[in-house]
């Protein structure tokens, strides 16, 4: 059995798994954070502190403000107006898990200051990412689908092939912005805990419990790329035994 009939046939049962590995994940990067919500930083400096002296200290001061949002683990860096967005579970929080949590969308500002190449491609990616991911699929099927209606006719499918080649190519992007998103976040939380370190903003115990948060928080996107992955190869499965 090569490897696309293992994708074809086993494909499903495949996803099954890799969803509930992503409820697992979801389920204990939540709990990791609900745990070191709960322990205090020794020295009793709030999160917005925190981002606000890293973003000072690594040159980003002048360019990047700190804001609070509504929600909770909705912490980002916006590059478009140079943000640190603090959820209120974050800002003006002294917890373990949230200094981690600010310093890693630091650690984005810091990326996005010194040009970090893999930051660039995604956000060049966006786009057509966020084009690929609604309607990629949803053309994919369609084509899968014509073309079984047309074969079965005994008509001419280039029309149904036509459209799976779009709708694979323009998940293909999607695709590839999970993939890029994956060194660009692992970078973020290298240099938040290295900053996080170095610095003694947190000592001993506590930097194994911000590595531990954004460790969990890290493999909720490597649960994401996998399954666009294995969807993306699922689809080319299906236009290949259309084919054959």
């Amino acid at each position: 059995m090569s490897f696309w009939d293992i994708i074809y046939y086993y494909g499903y049962f495949i996803g099954i798994i890799l969803m509930f590995v992503s409820m697992i994940i979801s389920a204990y990067c939540k709990s990791s954070f609900k745990k070191f919500s709960q322990r205090m930083s020794s020295k009793g400096i709030t999160a917005d502190q925190v981002a606000r002296y890293i973003l000072d200290a690594y040159g980003v001061g002048n360019t990047v403000t700190i804001k609070p949002i509504s929600g909770s683990l909705t912490d980002n860096f916006n590059p478009k107006d140079l943000t640190v967005n603090l959820s209120e579970s974050v800002y003006g929080n002294s917890s373990i898990a949230a200094i981690g949590v600010a310093a890693h969308e630091c650690g984005h500002a810091i990326q996005h200051h010194v040009g970090f190449v893999p930051n660039k491609i995604r956000a060049a990616l966006v786009p057509a990412a966020n084009i690929g991911s609604r309607f990629g699929v949803l053309l994919a099927m369609v084509g899968l689908i014509l073309m079984g209606v047309v074969e079965y006719n005994g008509t001419d499918s280039t029309i149904g092939v036509t459209i799976t080649y779009i709708g694979i190519f323009m998940f293909s992007f999607a695709v590839l912005f999970y993939l890029v998103t994956l060194p660009v976040e692992f970078d973020a939380s290298r240099r938040a805990l290295k900053i996080l370190k170095q610095d003694q903003i947190l000592v001993g115990e506590e930097m194994s419990g911000a590595r531990t948060v954004l460790t969990a928080a890290a493999m909720t996107y490597v649960a994401a790329a996998a399954s666009a992955i294995l969807t993306l190869l699922r689809l080319i499965s299906y236009m290949m035994r259309r084919r054959n």
